[in-house]
């Protein structure tokens, strides 16, 4: 049975680096937004190898790309930034890691969660996936399901006050088996001015936004292709991957 998912109150949406939410869900991020989702992103790490300055520092990049992290979610309507500050292209699905996006989980005890897809290892004949974005999936499911739920996993957060909580939503973003897309036809513009404040990253080059319009379409034709429900009035659409958690 296709699913179509309704605007939840409390969100989270879990990545590996500055600038991977709004590549793959802010359109998303900023219709929920607006309809009076309450959003908190959740960042592994603050990016500080992604450079080809010879003159940078990893300590300089993080600082510059937190900030345009930040400039990214008040644009799309996002109220908490939390970095985890693990080290760039250096993640693992550790317990480490793990207990971190548990520890989030159970502070913002959101009703769905989007993050990576673990399993989506490249796309197409031009892009090998980042393993720190495999990572990043890999723990935040594990998180998800069945840490963050489960009282005796991690039970030094009940000395932080913080209560277990079971997640009810999951999507994965640029999923290798979309299943759900999201009509960000009216969203659009806010995704290209969010992946804008990313400056260090994004340049000026005015083809971004048209091949991401591209990429939106063209995720709205696959939902047209697939019978997704109300697809044929779908312009833009981001792609998911969906599940419904049991009780």
């Amino acid at each position: 049975m296709t699913a179509v998912v309704k605007t939840p109150k409390r969100a989270m949406v879990v990545v590996a680096h500055p600038d991977d939410a709004e590549f793959g869900c802010a359109g998303t991020v900023a219709k929920w937004a607006a309809e009076g989702c309450e959003i908190v992103y959740v960042l592994g790490t603050s990016g500080d190898k992604g450079s080809h300055d010879p003159t940078m520092t990893p300590d300089r990049l993080a600082a510059i790309r937190e900030a345009e992290q930040r400039e990214a979610a008040k644009i799309l309507g996002v109220q908490q930034v939390e970095f985890l500050r693990f080290r760039d292209a250096e993640l693992l699905p550790s317990l480490e890691l793990r207990g971190a996006i548990v520890r989030m989980i159970r502070k913002y005890k959101p009703d769905a969660v989007i993050c990576q897809d673990p399993t989506a290892r490249w796309h197409g004949q031009h892009y090998i996936q980042h393993p720190d974005h495999i990572a990043m999936g890999e723990a935040t499911l594990a998180a998800v399901f069945p840490s963050a739920r489960d009282r005796l996993t991690f039970p030094e957060h009940l000395a932080e006050g913080l209560e277990p909580h079971a997640v009810r939503e999951v999507l994965l973003m640029n999923p290798a088996q979309p299943d759900v897309w999201i009509d960000i036809s009216t969203t659009f513009a806010k995704k290209i001015e969010a992946l804008r404040a990313h400056k260090s990253q994004i340049s000026e080059d005015p083809q971004l936004e048209q091949w991401i319009r591209l990429w939106a379409q063209d995720s709205a034709a696959e939902a047209r292709r697939r019978g997704f429900p109300g697809a044929e009035f779908i312009q833009l659409a981001e792609a998911f991957k969906y599940f419904r958690l049991d009780e």
